[in-house]
């Protein structure tokens, strides 16, 4: 069924004085007298929320069963902060719950059944913030990525941590040189072209951000390089053995690069109602908008939430 949309600014309260921009969907029938459960929806590192985002937060609210939410990070797309383009994964955390705090203010959204999911770093993202806030009743992932794991591991897990300590140097030497520049050094979050790509794969990651399929003028796919001073010793999963014990599912697809981080995800989550749905024959890239990949996706998170929320 149609969903109607609305865009919407609201302060964001973890004290950085930036102002949110976000779209929430509205299911067909919507009655402003009611209370209903609501999904948070978090881009992926270097997206918006016009893009995949947006996508699961319109399909998720065409069951009729959700108000969904999908939102800027803070210092990108039409959210405001300086520098732009800025990926500290703490406040990408912090994020999930200044939107959940603005839907626990609106009348309609019952505020004991709000969820989160996120695709790429923004599933890594949703999941810190379930293990750091409670008000997160269930979670959903897609094509999950720990920014802190795929910058330290690489996007097959083949390198050691320690061996990426150069990452933390080159970000660490970025910040030198941005105290006496204007303009801030930057680091691709995806290939910016074509040729730059070190696999099929990530092929797919410049033609998502860079090409018709899905760019957009408010993703440059670049974020500040500085922000790998924060990235390198992240954990979006720390403590999830103790107080992600929240519902839990994770979607991947079956020929992923990313899916071991799924699958930690998982293994290390602690709560009793966990679970992965594999999308056969769908790489990373491919559960970000081709239609079958998502909607098979969509098709376990509509019952997920509905049942869990």
């Amino acid at each position: 069924m149609p969903v109607s949309a609305s865009k919407v600014t609201f302060k964001n309260l973890n004290g950085q004085g930036v102002m949110m921009a976000a779209a929430i969907h509205f299911p067909t029938g919507f009655d402003e007298a009611l209370k209903y459960p609501a999904v948070v929806v978090s881009h992926p590192g270097g997206g918006v929320k016009e893009q995949t985002a947006g996508l699961y937060a319109r399909k998720l609210a065409e069951s009729g069963s959700f108000i969904t939410i999908a939102y800027d990070a803070s210092y990108q797309g039409e959210s405001t902060g300086l520098p732009r383009q800025l990926e500290n994964p703490s406040i990408r955390t912090e994020d999930v719950s200044a939107v959940i705090d603005y839907l626990t203010a609106l009348p309609y959204v019952d505020a004991e059944r709000i969820g989160a999911m996120g695709i790429c770093a923004g599933a890594g993202y949703s999941a810190n913030a379930a293990i750091n806030d409670r008000r997160v009743k269930a979670l959903g992932t897609v094509s999950a990525v720990n920014i802190g794991q795929m910058f330290r591991n690489g996007w097959e897990n083949t390198i050691k941590d320690a061996d990426a300590v150069g990452y933390i140097d080159f970000g660490s030497q970025a910040r030198t040189a941005d105290a006496s520049k204007a303009e801030l050094a930057t680091l691709p979050l995806a290939p910016m072209r074509e040729e730059d790509a070190p696999n099929a794969e990530l092929r797919e990651a410049w033609e998502y951000y860079h090409t018709s399929r899905c760019e957009h003028p408010n993703a440059p796919g670049f974020m500040t390089a500085r922000s790998l001073t924060q990235i390198i010793t992240y954990d979006a999963y720390s403590k999830a053995e103790a107080f992600l014990t929240q519902p839990l599912l994770t979607i991947a697809g079956s020929v992923a690069g990313s899916k071991w981080m799924s699958d930690d995800l998982l293994a290390r989550a602690a709560s009793q109602d966990k679970q992965m749905y594999i999308v056969e024959g769908a790489n990373h890239m491919s559960l970000y908008d081709v239609p079958r990949y998502v909607d098979e996706a969509v098709s376990q998170l509509v019952p997920f939430f509905q049942a869990r929320l």
